[in-house]
């Protein structure tokens, strides 16, 4: 197996190893709790009926575990500027 380091990390054949993977599942844990905890607010109970309550979905799942030391983000307004067809 041929082991070589590039820009601080470590490839064993290819894979992974060390504090990128470690960082890849605390990503991928934070998301999942940031998504229970819009779940519990019920937000998935309806579609998205606006551009903020979208947007409120979105940053409470970023939030992740911070929702439980209450952080209770919300998009109270949200402008999209879309380009208008010519005429």
């Amino acid at each position: 197996m041929r082991t070589f380091t590039n820009d601080r990390r470590v490839w064993r054949g290819g894979r992974r190893t060390g504090a990128s993977s470690l960082l890849v599942l605390l990503v991928v844990v934070w998301l999942i709790i940031g998504a229970v905890a819009a779940g519990q607010r019920h937000y998935y109970d309806s579609a998205p009926s606006n551009c903020a309550s979208a947007g409120t979905i979105a940053v409470t799942i970023l939030a992740g575990p911070l929702n439980y030391f209450g952080v209770n983000p919300k998009i109270a307004d949200c402008h999209v500027d879309v380009p208008q067809p010519s005429q």
